[in-house]
């Protein structure tokens, strides 16, 4: 399918699967990099419903390294646990050092 084609859910997807091993990206740098800006609840949103589509969706924080989407995973700290099996560090669903594990989808593709 081409990326003209594909609904923006999907492109969120896309995006997402292009996330690094052990790093993090906010809703808001994969909007802006779709040209969507002010859609980062939209990529949220996305990121909610991708249970099942092999999507690493816990790789998406807020902009601030929060763990806001959380309670969208199985179990109880799923979310974290599946960041610090990655080697990022999380304390009180805060991503440390954010600046050494962000991904900038803009910078990088």
């Amino acid at each position: 399918m081409k990326p003209e084609t594909l609904s923006f859910f999907d492109r969120v997807y896309e995006v997402a699967k292009l996330i690094p091993f052990g790093k993090v990206t906010s809703y808001g740098a994969i909007a802006n990099y779709l040209g969507a800006k002010r859609s980062a609840r939209m990529v949220g949103y996305a990121m909610n419903g991708s249970h099942g589509k092999d999507i690493p969706a816990h790789r998406v924080v807020n902009r601030k390294g929060l763990l806001t989407g959380k309670h969208h995973f199985d179990g109880t700290n799923l979310m974290q646990q599946l960041l610090e099996s990655e080697g990022v560090v999380v304390i009180d669903n805060q991503i440390q050092d954010l600046e050494t594990v962000y991904w900038d989808p803009n910078k990088e593709l």
